[in-house]
């Protein structure tokens, strides 16, 4: 076992994390306000490579491992996890296209996308179905030579300033989670509408929407894999991505344990700092320990799947362990800063909203700890 990163992934960590110092933290409180996302920093991430890593470099991507990107996403989380969750959405929507695409499909919908600071998003949670992705409503009818996509798509990240999707929808609904589907669909279709964006609790400077699909007329070509695959390759596209989403958490975590940790230091009550009250050192000794813990399960899931292996049962231990960690460390920094951790003009309140979603998408809490059960059980 090695646990040192070795020179490039030192540089790696230390490009981001001058990036994320100067492009997105003085902006990540004004953005959030605003619910925008500053695309001018998608521009200067691209321009440093710093989007699209895990593409392969043919297709213009970074072509880096999993594990060398959660090194990456960490850092930029810590910056804003909205505005960094928008920089590594690209990876997520057109991992379907690296797993199973054609060499046709990847260079006529995966490199346009990263040639230019282009987004592609991931199109799975319907209003009826979220964590039970067999659940959903939307079909793709076979005519011809075309399939025609029918149904609403909802907290699509990206989806409103995407030029492509990835559509999940079911071919043979009979058949349940091996009737589904994937397809490429270009922005540019018509019968696509962005219905709505919505105004979230947190991570704010992402953009996420709600999107209808009707009579959407796609060629059999943009098919992605074979039918039947697309519930397959979701889950593929899980295991790659939710180790990414718990390292995010820590990026967050980390960000509210050193803003209380400084706060502690400088706030002083009955006539000494914060930080000497043994309550308040047990809160903190906690959030380290944890962030830790949590570091290692996320490289742990993401060397698994670079070395090839399975991933599935420890991809969901990270998301899990992580997103109710960074629940519970951002609370407690924000009672560390006591009445001004309440206050927007202190970044831990922001913090803390940002932590909350991640014990929700790509799967709640609940889910993954389903998926770690039926691991077990197998074993």
């Amino acid at each position: 076992m090695e646990f040192s990163q070795t020179d490039e992934q030192k540089a790696l960590q230390a490009m981001a994390r001058k990036f994320a110092e100067k492009e997105i933290t003085p902006i990540a409180a004004e953005y959030d306000e605003r619910e925008e996302f500053p695309f001018q920093v998608a521009e200067k991430a691209h321009e440093t490579g710093l989007m699209n890593l895990l593409i392969p470099e043919k297709y213009g991507g970074g072509g880096v491992s999993l594990l060398d990107t959660l090194i990456i996403q960490e850092e930029l989380a810590y910056g804003c996890a909205g505005i960094g969750s928008m920089l590594f959405i690209n990876n997520i929507a057109l991992a379907p296209l690296i797993f199973a695409g054609t060499e046709a499909q990847k260079r006529k919908f995966v490199k346009p996308v990263c040639e230019a600071p282009k987004f592609a998003a991931i199109c799975i949670s319907e209003p009826g179905s979220g964590s039970d992705v067999a659940g959903i409503s939307t079909t793709a009818r076979k005519d011809g030579g075309n399939y025609i996509i029918n149904g609403n798509k909802i907290f699509i990240t990206a989806g409103g300033l995407a030029d492509y999707y990835t559509v999940l929808a079911y071919t043979d609904k009979s058949r349940r989670h091996h009737g589904m589907s994937c397809f490429a669909v270009p922005r540019s279709t018509p019968g696509i509408t962005v219905s709505k964006k919505f105004d979230k609790m947190g991570q704010r400077a992402a953009d996420t929407v709600e999107m209808s699909f009707e009579d959407v007329v796609v060629p059999e070509e943009n098919l992605i894999g074979k039918e039947g695959e697309g519930f397959k390759l979701i889950m593929q596209t899980f295991n790659e991505s939710r180790p990414g989403v718990a390292i995010s958490a820590i990026g967050i975590a980390r960000r509210a344990f050193d803003e209380a940790l400084f706060y502690s230091r400088t706030r002083r009550q009955f006539g000494t700092p914060l930080f000497d009250f043994q309550a308040l050192q047990f809160l903190l000794t906690g959030m380290a320990t944890k962030i830790n813990a949590g570091r290692w399960l996320a490289y742990h899931a993401a060397w698994l799947f670079d070395q090839g292996r399975p991933n599935a049962m420890e991809s969901a231990m990270a998301k899990a362990f992580c997103a109710d960690a960074v629940m519970e460390i951002t609370t407690n920094a924000v009672q560390i800063f006591g009445g001004y951790g309440y206050m927007r003009e202190y970044p831990v309140e922001k913090l803390m909203r940002d932590a909350k979603v991640v014990q929700i998408y790509e799967g709640t809490s609940q889910i993954q700890n389903v998926l770690i059960a039926k691991a077990l059980e197998k074993r």
